[in-house]
């Protein structure tokens, strides 16, 4: 079974959709025009109830199908959040904001969901109810999290959720998914140490930060080739490393290190920040200095469960193409969803376009029927019509 002919007939109204969010991308919990217009699309197309204000700036819609014999919901799920970063592309629709951007697809995942969410509302050939999910602020402000505090899997019977992102480098339009992890934990740490500062002619006067940062910058690359069985796979980037002066005569007193922490499994997620602090602290008492640990527990491991990873396998295939996907060391914060509810997320080619986060990417508008019809076949199949 092709592309749903319904959702290639939508395709220039959505792309027009998904241009509008690009020129006016919003940060975070900040998605008051983006949200805005997807609450009166769906009620545009006939939702049943559509609700606001969930996480904050979240909107919730419900469809509910032609019978509902056995009282089952599916949750379908897009981000809406930009990144703060200047768009580079030169195209008739770029950001109007600036150091704003759509950078990772988010608006084409708004759209897609925007165009399954008229489709199912038009056929409703399915029998229980297709739960749309629009979420804020996925980069770096955990609303997945927000939402399900929210109460939104309880309040709205959800039973099962899903999700797409688009993946430049997969042929266009094509699918690929993994049962089990498929996304990283994504943490932050910073170090903060203090020594003691003083006149560059006189190192022996002093507790000097810049040696001290250099030698626990050295030792915490240890934690990975050492402190882990090498089977497992994580990622400790330091990102950052800088002093209180600038001065070519002066030692400062203080300085800060900061960086990443990206796993596969909640044993070394907890490992790691554990490590740099033994390690942090021991290499500061070592040159009479102190540091403070400073750690930001971000998003969790995404793990799609195994039976929902082939329901949308063959929902895929069902519309074009499905294959595998290695595991990544990104993060998504769609994994506090999966956390609550079995689910998956499934991966869609954007075909060869810049890489996700790069000042001239842009989605490709000629993956949108693809992304509408595996959201509506997902829901048709998973619930049909008896």
């Amino acid at each position: 079974m092709p592309v749903k002919n319904r959702a290639a007939e939508f395709q220039e109204e959505v792309a027009a959709w998904r241009r509008d969010i690009h020129e006016h991308p919003e940060i975070l919990y900040d998605t008051h025009r983006t949200s805005a217009l997807v609450a009166e699309k769906l009620q545009s197309f006939g939702c049943d109830e559509v609700v606001t204000g969930i996480g904050r700036t979240g909107v919730v819609a419900v469809i509910r199908g032609r019978t509902d014999t056995k009282g089952r919901a599916i949750g379908l799920r897009a981000d809406m959040d930009a990144l703060p970063m200047q768009e580079q592309t030169g195209l008739p629709h770029a950001s109007k904001i600036p150091q704003a951007m759509h950078a990772c697809g988010h608006d084409g995942h708004t759209a897609m969901l925007l165009g399954a969410a008229k489709y199912l509302a038009e056929t409703r050939n399915f029998d229980g109810t297709a739960v749309v999910i629009f979420q804020p602020a996925e980069e770096g402000g955990n609303g997945g999290e927000a939402m399900c505090k929210d109460g939104m899997m309880d309040r709205f019977g959800i039973d099962e959720v899903y999700a797409i992102h688009n993946s430049p480098g997969i042929e266009a339009g094509k699918f690929a998914i993994r049962p089990g992890p498929i996304l990283a934990s994504v943490d932050e740490f910073s170090l903060l140490l203090q020594g003691k500062g003083g006149h560059a002619a006189h190192p022996e006067d002093v507790v000097d930060t810049t040696v001290m940062m250099c030698h626990m910058i050295a030792a915490l690359q240890s934690i990975v080739s050492r402190n882990m069985d090498p089977i497992e796979k994580a990622v400790m980037t330091l990102t950052s490393a800088e002093t209180s002066s600038k001065a070519f005569n002066v030692i400062p007193d203080k300085a800060e290190v900061r960086g990443t922490i990206r796993t596969h499994s909640e044993e070394v997620r907890a490992m790691i920040p554990q490590r740099i602090k033994e390690i942090a602290e021991g290499v500061a008492e070592t040159f009479g200095g102190s540091v403070e640990v400073k750690m930001r527990i971000g998003v969790p491991v995404t793990i799609n469960d195994d039976a929902a990873t082939e329901y949308a396998r063959e929902a895929a295939e069902a519309v074009t193409t499905c294959g595998d996907v290695p595991i990544l060391m990104g993060g998504e914060d769609f994994s506090f969803m999966l956390m609550e509810r079995p689910g998956a997320m499934i991966r869609l080619g954007n075909g060869d376009s810049a890489g996700l986060h790069h000042p001239e990417y842009d989605f490709n508008d000629e993956i949108i029927p693809a992304g509408i019809s595996w959201f509506a076949e997902l829901v048709e199949r998973r619930m049909p019509v008896a």
